[in-house]
């Protein structure tokens, strides 16, 4: 099996609508390590079969992004069991200290209940990007030891 490749690129984020979500312009361009669960699939995938210097535009779908939306993951909560006093609509934390844990959104408020989403915000989502590859390279020794140490 050959080693894992390095890849640097820039991106910019769209939704189906065309608002950018994020984008990596006038910031350093990400670097991911091939296969490290580092980017969604479906822009690791695309990212692979281009040419430095290439820019191109992806369509990544739901399934090959953050995923189908799950309705189980939306659960109703007593408030007192939160983490914090206050909480308001639109707060995001992490429901445990690994960093493994999932991260919810409070999407609503009822009373003495919290309505909560642990689904990635952007699941069912079709995604846009536009990526530019800047470098695609053989991954070094250390990377690939210091991406194996940063899973643990």
């Amino acid at each position: 099996m050959a080693a894992p490749r390095h890849f640097t690129f820039h991106y910019t984020l769209r939704n189906r609508d065309g608002r950018i979500l994020d984008t990596s312009r006038g910031a350093a361009p990400l670097s991911c390590l091939e296969g490290a669960g580092q980017i969604i699939e479906g822009l690791e995938e695309s990212l692979l079969r281009m040419s430095e210097g290439e820019t191109r535009q992806v369509v990544v779908p739901p399934e090959r992004g953050y995923g189908l939306r799950e309705a189980e993951l939306v659960q109703k909560i007593p408030r007192v069991r939160l983490p914090m006093d206050e909480v308001k609509v639109g707060d995001q934390f992490q429901t445990g200290p690994d960093r493994q844990a999932p991260v919810v959104t409070v999407v609503a408020i009822e009373g003495d209940e919290v309505l909560l989403d642990a689904n990635h915000p952007l699941a069912g989502e079709e995604l846009h990007f536009e990526v530019e590859l800047v470098a695609l390279r053989a991954a070094t020794p250390a990377e690939i030891k210091a991406v194996g140490e940063f899973a643990r």
